[in-house]
């Protein structure tokens, strides 16, 4: 009998874990387009950092983002739990929130705003002068990027709990630390490996005028350095398409009137209904996101000039 119960326990842990994973696998591609733009932003963050300093700030912006989750995940369970139909509302406001930092990122690259400027020449200040307190200026950038990932990680746990609202309480824990887990690994982890990718191509060329394979390294080390560049401008670009698609998706999912619509735009290809909803997704987040950032814009301009 106890081999039994034993046998049983076991198997239910198994169905759990198998549970956990299938769905921290679909909340995993909700979230894909927060991730990419979580990726592109904290490897900005650590920009301007010296060298030598450029992990030891990664691992602290790690560090800041664990807690971040670990206080994220057990107020999101306590909403979903006392409050579930603050879920549907606190999913459209980060729908809306992805729509407005992607019009924000479109707006800040083609018209700059004066706060762009002054943190560019805050870098170059910080970085060609040796009298610059470089501790404070590692402990902004940190305290900024754990602010960054604090509204990101909502936005993640937020949708990742929408996905999962349907299952028990025990698995929707497990899901939420799973990802959780996963992401700040993952995510820090390639931050990491694109912040050093430029500084492993330069010793690769310092390597090749006196080490064996001489051919082999100078190539691997030209590549690491033009890939470098080109990978964090993908991501940028990647990441706000992301964010629209994204965002205008948990709306026009969450918002009967959008949902209607949309339906009503991939009916009219019906061959290509796939396209034409992904489409209608990044139409509704583009649209959203301008409303918003020109609000926001015109709220800031009256307070300035009043």
């Amino acid at each position: 009998m106890a081999g039994a119960n034993l046998l049983a326990l076991l198997d239910d842990i198994a169905t759990l874990m198998d549970d956990i994973a299938t769905m921290s696998k679909v909340a995993a591609q909700k979230t894909a387009g927060v991730l990419g733009d979580d990726l592109a932003v904290n490897a900005d963050q650590v920009q301007g950092i010296k060298a030598d300093r450029e992990l030891p700030v990664v691992w602290a912006v790690a560090k800041g983002s664990l807690l971040n989750k670990a206080i994220l995940v057990p107020a999101a369970l306590a909403i979903s739990a006392f409050v579930p139909s603050l879920i549907t509302v606190l999913l459209v406001l980060g729908g809306l929130y992805l729509c407005f930092e992607g019009a924000e990122k479109l707006l800040h690259k083609y018209l700059p705003h004066d706060d762009q400027l002054q943190e560019r020449e805050a870098r170059i200040e910080a970085i060609a002068h040796e009298d610059v307190d470089m501790v404070a200026f590692e402990q902004k950038k940190i305290k900024g990027a754990i602010r960054t990932d604090f509204i990101l990680s909502a936005e993640i746990i937020v949708i990742a709990l929408g996905t999962v609202s349907d299952a028990t309480l025990i698995t929707q824990v497990g899901v939420l630390i799973a990802l959780s887990l996963a992401i700040t690994v993952g995510v820090y982890g390639l931050v990491a490996g694109l912040v050093k990718m430029d500084d492993v191509g330069l010793y690769m060329l310092r390597k090749s005028l006196t080490g064996t394979m001489n051919t082999m390294q100078r190539l691997i080390g030209r590549t690491l350095l033009v890939a470098a560049p080109a990978i964090m401008k993908t991501l940028a670009v990647v990441g706000t398409i992301a964010m629209f698609l994204v965002g205008g998706g948990i709306l026009t999912h969450s918002i009967g009137f959008l949902h209607h619509v949309t339906v009503w735009a991939t009916e009219l290809v019906p061959s290509s209904d796939f396209a034409m909803s992904i489409l209608a997704d990044g139409a509704v987040g583009v649209v959203a996101g301008a409303i918003i950032a020109f609000a926001v814009s015109a709220v800031s301009k009256l307070k300035t000039s009043s």
